[in-house]
């Protein structure tokens, strides 16, 4: 697996990381601990050394589950993980106060089994709180060795530019993909000036831009977020078929799947973008490391942005329709 250095002063990550909230949480079914331990042990095993999980994923179990398959290998791998909602949970609503951030690293590094977070994010903007004292307040921890690295999920320009005044950011993380190109509007040229990784959630398009769901795919599970995402619904997957029928196109050329392509193209992108794709099957993990080798020319990526340029994609991410929140 080819390393990529998240940013000016970020750690040094495999090209692929692995997302792990699908594991057991907004996915359907959480698999058994063990199976999701060996999956992200064999993920280790075939090169990927960055691991995504968040307090909210579970809540809190989800972090354990990481905490149990990387304790043999702690030294070789990065973790980060995520603050932001009251009691851990997304529904109390945000809480980014300095006490909370603490109260929240203490007890996920318990979780974790470790003696420290690689990478701490923000998981979402916190209005109510000041960005001088949320960076502040992790500046403080990585004072005390218990944080190494500070990054931002969904966040605007001015947050970011904040946060990195106080506290120099390792890492934004934010969705990122050929169906959601938000970030390319001002984000990733700040994040470029200011050396800052970038960390691809959702590079597949929650599963649609492996070109596996067809207009009449169903998400069952109670707890699979998808069923409520605008451009997951059927109307919207069968509007999206032209994105679907480019990068198909794309995987014929190259001899690859769509998925691969699709993260492809994200390594492509810039040498500082990271993507985290999950799984929970062993044969997928596998599909998306291979990714990592496909390589495009500058002919190669013009194609491409030429046919997307004429594709409107329909559908927004959340019935929301949330946006990165300024601060104050």
């Amino acid at each position: 697996m080819q390393k990529r250095k998240l940013g000016r002063s970020g750690p040094e990550v495999s090209a692929i990381g692995f997302g792990c909230m699908g594991l057991n949480h907004h996915r359907g079914p959480a698999l058994r601990k063990e199976d999701a331990i060996a999956l992200l042990r064999a993920g280790f095993d075939r090169g990927v050394t960055f691991f995504d999980t968040a307090e909210i994923y579970g809540p809190f179990t989800n972090e354990e589950i990481v905490g149990d398959a990387l304790a043999p290998v702690r030294d070789s791998v990065v973790i980060a993980t995520k603050f932001g909602f009251k009691d851990g949970r997304p529904n109390t609503g945000l809480d980014s106060r300095p006490q909370s951030i603490r109260r929240m690293v203490e007890a996920a590094l318990l979780r974790l089994k470790t003696d420290r977070i690689d990478i701490l994010y923000q998981h979402r903007i916190d209005p109510d709180v000041p960005m001088a004292d949320v960076a502040g307040a992790v500046r403080d921890l990585i004072g005390e060795g218990k944080v190494l690295h500070f990054g931002l999920s969904e966040a605007d320009d001015q947050s970011v530019r904040l946060a990195h005044a106080v506290q120099p950011l390792a890492a934004l993380q934010s969705e990122y993909s050929l169906f959601w190109r938000q970030p390319e509007a001002s984000v990733l040229s700040t994040v470029e000036e200011l050396g800052i990784g970038f960390v691809s959630y959702s590079p597949l398009g929650r599963g649609f831009l492996s070109g596996t769901m067809g207009q009449n795919t169903s998400f069952e599970a109670a707890n699979d977020q998808r069923k409520t995402n605008p451009y997951l619904a059927p109307e919207n997957r069968a509007a999206n078929q032209p994105i679907i029928d480019a990068i198909q196109s794309v995987a014929k050329e190259k001899k690859s799947t769509a998925a691969q392509i699709a993260i492809a193209w994200l390594l492509a992108r810039k040498p500082w973008i990271v993507p985290i794709p999950g799984t929970t099957k062993v044969n997928r993990l596998e599909e998306n490391i291979a990714a990592a080798a496909i390589e495009f020319s500058e002919e190669e990526m013009g194609k491409i942005d030429e046919v997307f340029a004429t594709i409107t994609p329909h559908g927004d991410r959340y019935a929301t329709a949330p946006r990165p929140q300024a601060q104050k």
